[in-house]
């Protein structure tokens, strides 16, 4: 394979994709796969070649916003033969629904995949309600009766 020498006008073609396209851009720098698993959410952002140093995670209330800087790997003195990689700053929001607890937010990074952790909320979760619990006591409900002398159903002792 040989590398061809810069050519300007494809970089000019270059460079008026990534201008007129600025909406699929930030996707395509940062692609990204959510799923549930049990009770958490989690979400996998793919940053390769940015450096953990590199990338802000902030939330606020249920707006998680994710910056990460990307450097050209030329130094002074290199003749650039070639620059498709997208480099500078990259960032993308994700909104959470109330279901999300986006205080137990955790973030890791490891061979340029992003993970994050978000917990379901407790009062999201499936959880069982006991029977029986409609306020009424037992107590007073073994003690009832009606004029036959039959404990006292929820009918009868709205009617007496």
């Amino acid at each position: 394979m040989t590398l061809m020498r810069f050519d300007p006008f494809r970089e000019l073609d270059r460079l008026a994709e990534q201008a007129l396209s600025v909406g699929t851009r930030a996707v395509r720098s940062m692609p990204m796969e959510a799923l549930r698993r049990g009770d958490q959410f989690l979400v996998f952002l793919d940053l390769p070649g940015v450096s953990p140093d590199d990338v802000d995670v902030t939330v606020e209330r249920n707006v998680v916003t994710i910056r990460a800087r990307r450097y050209p790997q030329r130094q002074e003195g290199d003749e650039v033969i070639v620059d498709e990689r997208p480099y500078g700053e990259f960032m993308r929001q994700l909104f959470l629904g109330e279901n999300l607890d986006p205080g137990g937010l955790s973030a890791d990074m490891d061979n340029g995949v992003l993970t994050m952790t978000i917990p379901v909320s407790e009062t999201s979760k499936p959880r069982r309600i006991p029977l029986g619990a409609q306020g009424t006591s037992p107590s007073t409900e073994a003690t009832a009766s009606d004029t036959a002398g039959r404990p006292a159903t929820a009918e009868s002792s709205v009617q007496a």
